[in-house]
């Protein structure tokens, strides 16, 4: 069983519109960001303007996200407060996957201000929270299958799997660059951008797109009683 907003309000279809934008868009400056570590650029493309594009497209997930948030609470179709949106494991609902929402803002909120505070936080603690990005993108992107309304849609798992593979393709560019420095990190990393994806695939396979994932996720039985109590009166 999944849960869907029957005759969702408008608040709830915005909800899910920007949430899956700002995840496209945040897939977007991971990839950006990669592209400049690698100091790729060309004559039509400087570096300047794609370290531009990075740090504006981050502004706009960010305010994406802001949204998204705002939205889910305001609409009050799911049990879902102010507090849950940045701390983990404060909401009854589905509270592991959307914990991991939670974190991921956390990350990426701490990555953008150091990266506007950097000259006064120190270039390795800047560096370290920006490596975080990653796990921020990861910690979305499951969020995003466990707690997504649309997640068993076509069109969504094309999104969202594109942008997987977007982010491991560029990874793979990323590791293979000067592979002869730091080899034995940089297999370590290989193995990881292999690994994870296939245990995400099992986990997709035997969780989300599963039948009864609403309930063995955590909705709350007052949400999956409303949610059958709609479909039947359609």
């Amino acid at each position: 069983m999944t849960v869907a907003a029957v005759g969702g309000s408008t608040l709830w279809f915005l909800s899910r519109a920007t949430g899956i934008v700002a995840f496209v868009l945040l897939t977007v400056t991971v990839v950006l960001g990669i592209v400049t570590s690698l100091r790729w650029q060309s004559r039509e493309v400087p570096r300047f303007v794609i370290e531009y594009m990075h740090r504006n497209v981050t502004v706009l997930v960010l305010a994406l996200i802001a949204i998204h948030v705002t939205t889910v609470v305001v609409d009050g179709f799911a049990p879902i407060g102010w507090i849950a949106a940045v701390i983990p494991f404060s909401s009854p609902y589905r509270p592991i996957w959307l914990s991991l929402g939670a974190l991921g803002f956390d990350l990426l909120l701490a990555v953008a201000v150091t990266s506007w505070l950097r000259h006064r936080v120190g270039f390795r603690v800047w560096r370290f929270l920006h490596w975080s990005a990653y796990a921020s993108w990861l910690f979305v992107l499951v969020h995003a299958f466990g707690t997504g309304t649309d997640t068993r849609q076509g069109w969504a798992l094309l999104v969202e799997g594109g942008c997987a593979a977007a982010v491991v393709v560029a990874l793979w560019l990323r590791i293979g660059t000067q592979w002869q420095e730091h080899t034995r990190v940089r297999v370590a990393a290989l193995v990881t951008t292999v690994v994870v994806p296939l245990a995400l695939a099992v986990w997709l396979l035997v969780g989300p797109l599963a039948p009864n994932w609403a309930a063995r996720a955590g909705t709350p039985r007052s949400v999956l009683t409303h949610t059958a109590q709609n479909r039947s009166s359609r």
